[in-house]
């Protein structure tokens, strides 16, 4: 059974202050941010992530890299929600899903459907967690 994290990438943005700063600079640079971040986790855990942003009345698009984080932006007429629990009814069944998100209703619908939630502070501590302990085993290998 594959392991995925999706966040629910706005939601995740306002909740951090240091990306809701960025964010009031310039959006692309918070977006670019959260990603990093997440590709970081990905590499450290194994866990395939997907950040789900509002696509603002764009049609829908999948931005990811191939070995990256996959990155969707809601279609017109949706919202990054709407895609979220898309996902999860479609996959929950079949794979471990954990959905990062501050929105309640959300993370109570995405449960639902078979989701583990998580906030943003949890989230938080999940991803400086996977760099301490890549960080860990890198000076472990370098002193072998």
């Amino acid at each position: 059974m594959a392991r995925f994290l999706i966040v629910d990438a706005h939601s995740i943005i306002f909740a951090w202050p240091e990306l809701r700063a960025l964010h009031q600079r310039r959006m692309a640079l918070a977006r670019e941010a959260l990603v990093q971040a997440l590709t970081h986790y990905q590499d450290f855990s194994g866990v395939r992530v997907v950040a789900v942003f509002d696509g603002q009345g764009q049609r829908a698009a999948d931005a990811g890299e191939p070995g990256g984080v996959q990155v969707i932006y809601s279609g017109q007429g949706e919202t990054a929600d709407d895609v979220i629990e898309r996902l999860v009814a479609r996959y929950g069944q079949e794979h471990e899903i954990t959905v990062a998100t501050r929105d309640r209703l959300e993370a109570q619908t995405a449960s639902t459907f078979g989701a583990t939630c998580i906030s943003p502070d949890f989230l938080w501590g999940m991803l400086g967690e996977a760099r301490a302990g890549f960080e860990r085993d890198l000076k472990r290998h370098q002193r072998q």
